[in-house]
C-alpha cells in the first residue's frame, strides 16, 4: 500500500511540475488574442473564434485543447457639436480607444485537466499617424483538477483518491499584455499566470504544485512582393520560469489576403504547415505538426483547426480604420 502511494504520488507530482502547463497553438499569428490580451480589438473589428487542437493524435494521455473566443472594440459613436476656442467643430462622442474580448478553454494533457475562462481589457492610442499602441489586463479563473479514472488504484480508500486535486480547485489568476499594430508590422509582449496560483500556495493538495508565470514574445512582418501577394515572416518566442526558451520561426504566403499557406520550424524540433481560407466574413485555418522526435514513431502527428467569424468591415462604423 505505503509503495503504491508512493508510486502515484511520484506520478502525479512528475507529471504536474514537468508537463506542459499551458496550451500550445500553432495558428497563433490568426489568433493572437489567445496569448495576449492586448491584441482585443485592436484591428478595429469583432471577431469570433474556435479553435480545437489535438496534440500526437494516437499517444494516450497527449494534450487536448478546446477554446471559444471573443473580442471586439468599442468604437466612435456619433458625433456632436462642440464649442471650441476655434469656434463649433463636430467631435466624436467617445474616442473608441477601449476593447474588450473573452475566451472559455477546456485543457487536458495526461491526468491533469482544466476547464476556465478569461475576461480582457484593453486600450489603445496612437503613437504615430500610423502606428497603434496596445495595453490589456485580463483575470482568469480556471477549475483545475486531477482525473482520477487515469490512474488504478488497489485501495478505493487510499487518500490520493480523496484529496482537493481530486475533487478539483478553483484557481485565479492574471494576464498583461502590450501590442503594437501598423500595416506592415506587429509586434506583442505578454506574461500569463502572473500570480503562479499564489492564492493556493501553502494549501495541501498544492503542496507540489504550482503555475509558473509564462513569458511571449512574436512579431510579424507583412512585404508586397506582387500584385496581390505578400510574404510575412513571423517569429514567436515562448518562456517560463522553469523551461527553457521555445520559439517558432515561419514564413507565409498571402493571396489577396483571403487565402494563406505557410511553413514554421518549432525549436523543439516539429515542422508545422499552415493553411487558411477566408470566405466573406467566415476564415477556416488548419495546421499539421510534424515532430522531428521519436514520440512521431507512434503518433500520428497534430493536428488543429480554427473556425472564426469577423465582422465590421465598414469604414463608416469604424471611423478609427481612417488613420491608417
Amino acid at each position: 500500500m505505503k509503495k503504491l502511494a508512493f508510486i502515484s504520488a511520484l506520478v502525479l507530482c512528475t507529471a504536474v511540475a514537468s508537463a506542459q502547463q499551458l496550451p500550445l497553438y500553432s495558428q497563433y499569428l490568426y489568433n493572437k488574442f489567445l496569448i495576449n490580451p492586448a491584441v482585443a480589438g485592436s484591428d478595429g473589428y469583432s471577431s469570433f473564434n474556435l479553435t480545437a487542437r489535438e496534440q500526437w493524435i494516437g499517444y494516450s494521455g497527449a494534450p487536448r485543447t478546446f477554446s471559444v473566443s471573443g473580442q471586439g472594440r468599442i468604437l466612435k459613436q456619433g458625433y456632436q457639436l462642440r464649442n471650441t476656442s476655434r469656434g463649433n467643430v463636430y467631435r466624436p462622442k467617445s474616442d473608441g480607444k477601449i476593447g474588450m474580448g473573452g475566451y472559455i478553454f477546456s485543457d487536458k494533457n495526461g491526468i491533469v485537466q482544466r476547464t476556465g475562462f478569461q475576461a480582457s481589457y484593453s486600450y489603445h492610442m496612437w503613437v504615430k499617424s500610423n502606428t497603434q499602441l496596445s495595453m490589456g489586463i485580463a483575470v482568469t479563473g480556471y477549475h483545475f483538477k486531477i482525473n482520477e479514472r487515469e490512474i488504478a488504484f488497489e485501495d478505493p480508500n487510499d487518500p490520493w483518491m480523496n484529496n482537493e486535486l481530486r475533487r478539483g480547485v478553483f484557481v485565479p489568476d492574471a494576464d498583461f499584455g502590450i501590442y503594437v499594430l501598423n500595416p506592415r508590422y506587429n509586434v506583442g509582449f505578454s506574461t500569463q499566470q502572473l500570480f503562479g496560483a499564489a492564492a493556493k500556495i501553502g494549501n495541501e493538495a498544492y503542496r507540489n504544485y504550482r503555475m509558473d508565470r509564462h513569458y511571449f514574445f512574436f512579431g510579424t512582418g507583412y512585404f508586397s512582393i506582387a500584385d496581390k501577394k505578400e510574404l510575412s515572416p513571423s517569429a514567436l518566442v515562448m518562456m517560463s520560469e522553469q523551461m527553457k526558451p521555445l520559439a517558432d520561426i515561419g514564413l507565409t504566403y498571402i493571396y489577396d489576403q483571403r487565402v494563406w499557406a505557410g511553413l514554421s520550424y518549432r525549436t523543439t524540433k516539429a515542422i508545422i504547415v499552415n493553411f487558411g481560407v477566408t470566405y466573406t466574413n467566415l476564415h477556416i485555418g488548419y495546421s499539421f505538426d510534424y515532430t522531428l522526435q521519436e514520440i512521431q514513431r507512434v503518433t500520428y502527428g497534430t493536428h488543429e483547426l480554427t473556425l472564426a467569424v469577423r465582422f465590421g468591415d465598414s469604414a463608416r462604423k469604424y471611423r478609427w480604420l481612417d488613420r491608417y
